[in-house]
């Protein structure tokens, strides 16, 4: 039996049955049918079913209230697409607030629920297939929709796997037609599926390609097995009904930009869903507070568990371990609405801490954009009395600062400032020595304790939770004593593996510099501490340290050393691949001089593509003024660098943005500032961020960092990490030399010299010698574009090393010939990489003109011809080309494309040619003809079909009468009987009934099909059609209407 998407969907319908939902076939539950669900085919929300869940959900309320919400319902709409979801999904979320008089004249005001969140049991789940939506002119039909009480808030798209035509992004781009013409069914969807039955991920109404994700756990207490059903764990982890309740009520959110007003829309992934759940039952645990009933899947969480040794009110609520650049930010998110709401924990107050104001501005910044999900606005404490007057307060409050702020007025002991329990303290990378939650002896030999001592002191009965994206050291026993141990970890071989992040490699330049790193002095943790925050330090040790590092890192003739070596290294760079630069420095002065530097030798950048963001004041030299921007420009910024198509492409920084900041586009970092452990950690994550195709970000060493991404790495899998945090370049490179090797092994033989001396003539000619030279190797085609693709990545990643330059010609001619190639399939599908590519062809000037890359009929030197009309002269040129093998590959295009047009019109032409042209290619391939006879053979074939599409001329029909002419001259035996005079009568007439007869998804039911048939056997009767003959003329006429009748229901 043949695997075919209807297949997947049935096997997805059994998996929905099994989870307790009910199935529906759409065509069954059509409008007019005696199942029917709705009135008409653009309702895409089941009143019924609505209409009852809000009468058994919300009993106390009077019919006249659930209607008012009904109608509020069926007619949300709020500008945009998003904007309407959103309006939607809060009242999802938070119910529908409704007034109404009762029969005393008095107001009534209730609340009415749409769903019910704490009991699975009391709402209606419904899972349909091919469920039609007219709007407007459109026709769709989606594979399946998700309904909970009558509202379509999951859409699966499926594909089949078998199928080489197609894949998971075909459904996507499905999707995306969908959202254009059909968009009131997206109104209200809260998860978006695709899949082709082996591979699956999800997404949100606003996520690109990139950011649908795999899900791959069912219950949250391991990985599916391998070998598991890509869709399967997804429909199971997902939408289990418990499960898919919990992720619309807890793990949705919507981010406002209130610098551009656009909205997106955050789906959690299943490592922040499992992790925010573990994290709020342990925080129950260590409040000492009483649960008011456990929450679902208490057992089984991937990589989140009961902590080791955590006891009931002992106020450590553990640590969440996410890699950089997974998604912590929204995890602290998710995790703070879900606590809040939690009935054991009796509005609590939230107290989010960080060690410096940029990291609590950033954070704040993240909070106040999504302050709907948490039902309150954040606040952040403006000094430490505003502190005090926050923290006072009887309950509720999601309150921001810094851990500074929790210094008593000098000389007082730090007072008590709430005492109650429902206090839980969230701290951002809790592990950073700048909390110190240690003690320490000081000159006088006293036992001083840090700032973390005085939060204990203020508030005695608070909970402690941490987030990190660096694991604490083993050796941590502070961070320990005060959070406890994990209670969830996502490393970075896992991320890597979810495309959550991307791989993070290290270039050292310091050998090409000829700099003497054995000159500065040895960088420690202690630098750290004192270029992480202000520059000045009251330790005159530090200072001194410091200064006599500073000293050697400025030096004049090193800074313009690095600059001219930045200049060409970037420049290599972003011709490989598109995106942006982060260049760190030490100190202020040292960003200002790279500035001036780098500014001298590409003036231009000046105008928009270099900035230095940092912070001064007044007392700054004028030099120095230009470059000092207040908050709100640098948030401007920001903003500006995390847009690719903005022409600020690089920021030379101190410190600002080497934590909590997420620019997507961004791929290198030049590195030139002392940095260690988690800081150093932090700080190259910024390019790790998932962008397009991105095959990883890039660290560019000029300090002398090796030793200390070491160290990071033993830490890092001390505490049970897997992955490497950086890979050397010299990986990079040595693949990008071996699949250069296999290429060249593959042009072995030909000559491509003339690619960078010859004329423009002469290289143009080189690409359709060279595809010839490849297609003449077996299964020449499929790998040269697998091997040319894996060494452009390559190449994109190491593209400014000195083997990178040797060979980036050949890249170059190696890509012109990949891309000719492509150009010459029939799939007109494209990978998300040839889609939307971040990976850049390094195009020859050569072979451009006015801007235009010569396609692949000029390369050949054709014109291109109109692909429906095979022309002699056309025909007879490609016999006449030079290169064979392009020859044919051109004419297998030219055919599939033309193939592909008829099929959609006339199924038995189309099946006539299709064999014919599979048999010739077949034989073509298995060389059992030559490509001078394959030539012939496709020209005689391409001769054919022009001839086919005159004979509707001939014989008086139209388009859609030869199509039913053809149908039933498909048996010779009847087309010897009848005659061409009768069966174009009866073709025409077929036409004009079946035409009458159709109805909106007719080929779906049945009933409407037996009507169909019905008809054609009246009138093949009619006529005389041999009886004998009739069924098979009916299955064939039934099938062709099938395929040009849908634009007539």
């Amino acid at each position: 039996m043949l695997l075919t998407e209807s297949t997947v969907e049935e096997a997805a319908l059994e998996w929905f049955g099994e989870l307790g939902y009910a199935i529906g076939h759409g065509p069954e539950v059509a409008p007019g049918e005696a199942a029917e669900e709705r009135n008409s085919f653009g309702d895409v929300v089941l009143e019924g079913r609505l209409r009852e869940a809000l009468r058994r959900l919300n009993p106390e309320v009077q019919e006249e209230g659930r209607e008012e919400v009904l109608r509020r319902v069926l007619r949300v709409a709020d500008g945009t697409l998003v904007r309407t979801n959103f309006s939607f999904y809060r009242m999802l979320r938070n119910g529908v607030e409704v007034s109404y008089k009762r029969p005393d004249g008095s107001t009534k005001h209730d609340q009415v629920w749409l769903v019910d969140f704490s009991d699975e049991r009391a709402n209606d789940f419904f899972a349909v297939n091919q469920f039609t939506v007219i709007e407007g002119s459109h026709n769709r039909r989606p594979d399946i929709v998700v309904f909970v009480n009558g509202l379509p808030l999951g859409l699966i798209e499926l594909k089949n796997a078998a199928n080489e035509e197609t894949d998971i992004w075909s459904a996507y781009k499905q999707l995306k037609t969908y959202k254009a013409e059909i968009p009131t069914l997206l109104r209200y969807n809260a998860a978006l599926v695709v899949s082709d039955g082996l591979q699956a991920r999800m997404g949100s109404l606003t996520a690109s390609e990139e950011w649908f994700k795999v899900w791959r756990t069912i219950t949250g207490e391991e990985d599916a097995p391998k070998g598991s059903l890509e869709l399967e764990v997804l429909v199971r982890g997902v939408f289990d009904r418990g499960r898919f309740l919990d992720l619309l009520q807890h793990f949705i959110v919507f981010e406002e930009d209130p610098d551009n007003g656009s909205v997106h829309k955050i789906l959690a992934g299943y490592h922040q869903f499992h992790a925010v759940n573990a994290a709020v039952e342990e925080t129950v645990r260590a409040s000492g507070m009483t649960a008011a009933g456990k929450l679902k899947d208490d057992e089984g969480r991937y990589w989140a568990g009961r902590m080791h040794g955590g006891k009931a009110g002992d106020r450590r609520a553990g640590v969440v371990w996410h890699t950089q650049g997974s998604g912590k930010s929204f995890s602290m998110l998710f995790y703070a609405a879900r606590v809040i709401r939690h009935p054991a924990m009796q509005n609590p107050t939230l107290v989010v801490l960080t060690d410096r104001n940029d990291l609590d501005d950033q954070l704040f910044g993240q909070f106040q954009r999504c302050e709907d999900l948490l039902g309150q606005k954040p606040v952040q404490a403006e000094d430490r009395g505003h502190l005090r007057e926050l923290l006072k307060r009887a309950s509720g409050g999601v309150v921001f600062t810094t851990i500074h702020k929790f210094m008593p007025e000098k000389g007082e002991a730090m007072q008590e400032l709430c005492e109650r329990s429902n206090i839980v303290v969230i701290a951002d990378e809790a592990h950073r020595s700048q909390y110190g939650f240690g003690g320490k002896v000081n000159a006088e030999g006293r036992m001083t304790y840090g700032f973390a001592s005085n939060l204990r002191d203020a508030l005695p009965n608070a909970s402690f939770i941490g987030f990190t994206g660096t694991p604490v050291e083993k050796t941590d026993a502070n961070t320990r004593a005060v959070f406890g141990d994990y209670i969830s970890i996502y490393d970075i071989q896992r991320a890597v593996a979810d495309k959550a992040t991307v791989p993070i490699y290290y270039e050292s330049r310091i050998a090409k510099l000829a700099l003497n790193a054995a000159a500065l002095p040895k960088i420690d943790s202690e630098f750290d501490e004192i270029t992480e925050g202000e520059e000045f330090s009251k330790k005159e040790k530090l200072k001194t340290k410091w200064a006599a590092l500073e000293a050697l890192v400025g030096d004049p003739k090193r800074i313009g050393l690095i600059a001219a070596d930045l200049v060409a290294h970037f420049e290599k760079r972003v011709e490989a691949m598109e995106g942006k630069a982060m260049i760190v420095c030490m100190s202020r002065r040292i960003c200002v001089d790279l500035y001036e530097a780098l500014i001298k030798l590409r003036p231009e950048w000046a105008e928009d593509a270099l900035k230095v963001v940092m912070t001064g004041s007044a007392a700054d030299g004028p030099e120095w003024q230009k470059h000092l921007t207040t908050k709100k420009q640098r948030r401007e910024l920001a903003n500006r660098f995390k847009n690719p198509a903005d022409a600020f492409k690089l920021v030379i920084v101190r410190d600002m943005w080497l934590t909590g900041f997420d620019a997507p586009c961004l791929h290198t970092m030049y590195a030139d500032k002392p940095m260690s452990g988690h800081n150093l950690m932090q700080a190259i994550a910024r390019v790790n961020r998932v962008f397009k195709d991105k095959p990883g970000g890039l660290v560019v060493d000029y300090l002398g960092l090796a030793d200390q991404l070491k160290h990071a790495l033993a830490t890092y899998t001390e505490s049970g990490g897997k992955g490497d945090p950086t890979f050397d370049t010299a990986q990079a490179i040595a693949v990008m030399l071996e699949k250069h090797h296999v290429a060249c092994d593959m042009m072995h033989g030909f000559d491509w010299s003339k690619w960078t001396s010859g004329t423009p003539t002469q290289r143009l000619q080189l690409i359709p010698a060279g595809q010839e030279h490849i297609l003449e190797q077996e299964d020449g085609k499929q790998r040269w574009v697998q091997v040319v693709t894996e060494l452009s990545r390559a190449f994109a990643l190491c593209a400014a090393s000195d083997e990178a330059v040797v060979i980036r010609d050949d890249v170059s001619f190696f890509q012109a010939i990949q891309v000719a190639l492509n150009k010459q399939s029939s799939e007109n599908r494209k990978s998300p990489e040839q889609i939307d590519a971040a990976i850049r062809q390094l195009v020859s000037k050569a072979i451009t003109t006015e801007g235009e890359v010569i396609d692949v009929f000029t390369a050949a030197g054709l014109q291109k011809p109109d692909i429906s009309i095979l022309s002699d002269g056309f025909l007879a040129e490609v016999r006449g080309l030079k290169h064979k093998n392009v020859a044919a590959e051109l004419l297998e295009k030219l055919l599939k494309d033309e193939l592909k047009v008829r099929s959609k019109k006339n199924l038995v032409q189309s099946q006539l040619f299709s064999d014919k042209l599979k048999k010739t290619l077949n034989a073509y391939h298995n060389r059992a003809i030559s490509t001078l006879e394959v030539i012939e053979e496709l020209i005689k074939l391409a001769k054919e079909m022009d001839a086919a599409t005159k004979r509707g001329e001939d014989l008086g029909l139209t388009d859609d009468e030869v199509a039913f002419y053809d149908a039933l001259a498909a048996n010779e035996s009847a087309l010897l009987a009848m005659g061409d005079d009768k069966l174009r009568v009866i073709a025409a007439e077929l036409i004009t009934m079946v035409r009458k007869s159709v109805t909106i998804d007719w080929t779906l039911r049945e009933g409407a099909r037996a009507k169909i048939r019905v008809i054609v056997k009246r009138i093949l009767n009619k006529y005389g059609y041999p009886p004998d003959l009739q069924a098979d003329a009916v299955k064939t006429v039934l099938a062709q209407a099938e395929l040009i009748c849908a634009e007539w229901a």
